[in-house]
């Protein structure tokens, strides 16, 4: 069945776009870029997800609960806008460099051929000194790890400003490449990619350093073209959200599916890496899709079938 939703255009935000090059030379201060962010425990919940509540086709129904309560405190939520539309948005953690989660939808207009951009670049909305330069070149450990993106290239390579702004360095973190990002997660992105050819849906990418109550060693790497101390994820994980909407264009039914991946290489398909949306949300703190109705949520987050989300 078809499930086509328009979403609402957010807010126009008009910003100066600082080239890699230029900001070799200036000083990062704070004041070198717009900010444009949430603080880090902001409860992004509509006052419309009450149990019963039918939430309108236009919400951003992508979008998890901002931070688990006293859980990374120097996080930013930053929306990153492509002229008067919203892109994605992220959850950005200065202390560690690193992008908790990424929030996107995607559907066909998202997905084309343009070619892949040559270089990364600095994120506008957040100050150069809590970035990592990663634009030219990849981490010191390039032989294992890849600049890992949360949202793909290829899930927004049908419009080219779109496309490039997956490429700011906010959107990577360190991935194993062979085996992993070369291999079973790209072939999971792919998967999805056919089914957003096909309906609008959405997805939530993010790492971990521990699943909750785990103490895992975390190992550090750096940038070639940088000193900070960059922590390696020890888990990869997404959450996909599909609905349904009555005549009205109202969501009045949902399914999801989770994927969970150490960060290593793997062999074999994605399909058995699946997990509940409850249960990844248990192993993170965060609460996904938090814009549905409570209803339909809790239902909805019970499936751990990729055949069964793909096909319904």
């Amino acid at each position: 069945m078809k499930r086509n939703m328009t979403l609402a255009l957010a807010t126009v935000v008009t910003l100066l776009m600082l080239s890699c090059m230029a900001a070799a030379t200036a000083t990062s201060e704070h004041s070198d870029a717009v900010e444009v962010a949430s603080p880090a425990g902001e409860d992004m919940k509509s006052d419309n997800s009450a149990i019963g509540a039918i939430i309108p086709a236009g919400e951003w129904l992508e979008m998890p609960a901002v931070a688990p309560e006293g859980k990374y405190p120097d996080a930013v939520m930053v929306t990153v806008m492509d002229g008067g539309e919203r892109n994605y948005s992220l959850l950005y953690d200065r202390s560690t460099y690193t992008p908790m989660w990424v929030a996107y939808p995607l559907e066909s207009k998202h997905m084309g051929e343009i070619e892949r951009p040559s270089n990364w670049d600095w994120n506008p909305y957040i100050s150069i000194s809590d970035q990592v330069n990663l634009c030219r070149r990849s981490y010191t450990d390039s032989d294992i790890y890849s600049r890992g993106h949360l949202i793909p290239n290829a899930s927004r390579n049908g419009i080219k400003s779109m496309q490039e702004q997956t490429f700011y360095v906010t959107n990577s973190v360190p991935q194993v490449q062979d085996g992993f990002n070369g291999g079973i997660w790209q072939r999971l992105e792919a998967a999805l990619q056919r089914v957003g050819e096909e309906e609008l849906i959405y997805i939530v990418t993010g790492v971990a350093f521990n699943k909750e109550g785990e103490d895992r060693v975390v190992e550090y790497t750096s940038a070639r073209d940088d000193d900070k101390r960059v922590p390696i994820p020890n888990y990869f994980y997404k959450v996909v959200l599909k609905v349904d909407t009555n005549s009205a264009g109202e969501v009045a039914d949902a399914t999801t599916v989770g994927f969970w991946f150490e960060n290593k290489s793997y062999s074999g398909g994605y399909d058995k890496h699946t997990a509940t949306v409850d249960q990844i949300e248990a192993w993170t703190g965060f609460d996904f899709f938090v814009n549905l109705p409570d209803a339909i949520e809790t239902a909805a987050e019970q499936n751990s079938s990729w055949d069964s989300f793909r096909n319904w």
